[in-house]
């Protein structure tokens, strides 16, 4: 059985779960065991997929994620979240939306991704990766750059891919995700850049015309 359909039939699981009794947020994400890491990470991404920037809240998420990475390095088995998070009770038509969207989307990425470059994926480096991946776009997305478009757009790449290949064990997908990270670097690194040049513009500008006024 592949990773993917592991994680459908334990999706399936919470479904008939919440059926019976009730199931909170933690329960949940407890029975995905590491594919919670992947599974809400991806979730949580998808609101910062546009292109103006969305304000604290980015600090907020990128906080999360970088909190998710230092989880896995920690050897935590699922994710932790706030115990007032954990501790909602979604209903049995929740769950059931929640996990049928989640297994089109896991379908519908299936036929783009497959297992290669297992060394990028599998074992303790895997695990090192996964976590480094999420700590550091989770610490770019919270940069506060309030004017800046795309900037949380391009560090929710990286983790949308690194999620991607983790639920697929594609490990060509971390690639693209190292390759976001790298880009949402130079992108900010340009910003500052094009920052310093203004003001270094600005202010011989502001001579230049200082000195005509007083000449």
């Amino acid at each position: 059985m592949s990773n993917h359909q592991a994680l459908i039939q334990k999706l399936h699981g919470i479904a008939k779960k919440a059926e019976r009794q009730s199931v909170n947020i933690e329960e949940g994400l407890s029975a995905l065991n590491h594919f919670g890491f992947s599974f809400i990470s991806f979730l949580l991404a998808l609101p910062f997929m546009q292109p103006f920037p969305v304000g604290p809240i980015s600090v907020l998420g990128g906080v999360t994620f970088a909190a998710f990475g230092w989880q896995i390095l920690k050897g935590y088995t699922a994710p932790h979240l706030p115990q007032k998070i954990n501790e909602i009770v979604l209903s049995a038509d929740n769950w059931r939306r929640i996990t049928n969207a989640a297994i089109k989307i896991i379908q519908w990425t299936e036929k783009f991704t497959r297992p290669r470059l297992a060394l990028l994926i599998r074992g303790s480096l895997g695990i090192r990766i996964e976590a480094f991946i999420l700590i550091l776009s989770g610490i770019l997305m919270a940069v506060p750059f309030g004017i800046l478009p795309l900037n949380n757009f391009f560090p929710g790449l990286a983790i949308v891919f690194c999620a991607l290949g983790q639920l697929h064990k594609d490990g060509f997908f971390i690639l693209i995700a190292f390759f976001w990270i790298l880009f949402t670097i130079l992108y900010f690194a340009a910003f500052f850049i094009g920052l310093y040049l203004l003001g270094l513009e600005g202010i011989h500008n502001f001579s230049h015309w200082l000195h005509q006024l007083v000449s």
